[in-house]
């Protein structure tokens, strides 16, 4: 292989069969259980990055199963993201993310930042409920409940909610574990389309485990809940913050 087949070709691992497609990424009936609840101010304030600022001690736990993905194929994911402000620009750093599917995580990785590692989450309808859990190997270390579509949502502040951006700190390290790439990343979803959205009573269980540490942002108080369904594309997103580069600091 000659040096520019090599170059015109470097999008993914491995180079002669890429774990995942080029974008767009295009995601068909995306459902949502997001749980938003207060938690410890100093537990946030020591897993936010600067220049990222808190506006409350609000996280949102989500559980997402995603049926139809370009080139991601059939999975489910769980996680946490903090609503912050960059710049005067509210939105959300996305702080955790566990799903069971390999390409996703190895796109979601190499090419955004997403925070992703193994797991098995699943989200599903059990008679009246709502319920979500994430498992790390077949330790339970979250589960969320929710009345099944018991009042309509919000359609205008779901929107509102898609429309803003994310935040990913993504790090590819050097060859001697030195950090090659320390970037804040700023992404958004587009071409969104609702499909139907739902509030009830919830509750949230986030459980304690090494490798998982989803409850180091504790449960405080349940505040909200919703369940919504959508079309959506995921952007490829840009680089707002370089960590590396001395004007930055």
């Amino acid at each position: 292989m000659k040096i520019a087949d090599v170059k015109a070709n470097a999008f993914a691992m491995p180079l002669t069969s890429p774990a995942f497609p080029k974008g767009p990424y295009r995601f068909v009936n995306r459902e949502f259980l997001v749980i938003t609840y207060r938690t410890d101010l100093d537990a946030l304030r020591a897993v936010v990055p600067e220049p990222l600022e808190i506006t409350e001690p609000v996280v949102k736990y989500e559980f997402i199963r995603m049926p139809d993905s370009t080139g991601f194929g059939d999975y489910t994911e769980s996680g946490q993201v903090i609503p912050v402000s960059f710049r005067g620009e509210k939105g959300g750093y996305v702080h955790a993310m566990y799903l069971n599917d390999h390409p996703p995580i190895a796109g979601g990785r190499e090419l955004w930042g997403f925070p992703k590692k193994l797991a098995t989450p699943v989200l599903e309808t059990e008679i009246d409920t709502l319920v979500g859990t994430l498992d790390y190997g077949k330790v339970r270390v979250a589960k969320a409940t929710m009345g099944f579509k018991h009042a309509q949502a919000d359609r205008d502040a779901i929107l509102a909610g898609l429309a803003a951006p994310s935040f990913l700190l993504k790090i590819i390290p050097h060859v001697d574990g030195t950090p090659r790439i320390c970037e804040l990343v700023r992404y958004y979803t587009t071409n969104v389309t609702l499909k139907g959205a739902w509030t009830g009573p919830a509750s949230l269980e986030l459980h304690p485990h090494a490798l998982a540490p989803v409850a180091d942002l504790p449960v405080l108080k349940v505040e909200s809940a919703v369940h919504y369904i959508t079309d959506l594309t995921l952007d490829l997103g840009s680089v707002v913050y370089d960590y590396l580069d001395e004007k930055d600091a």
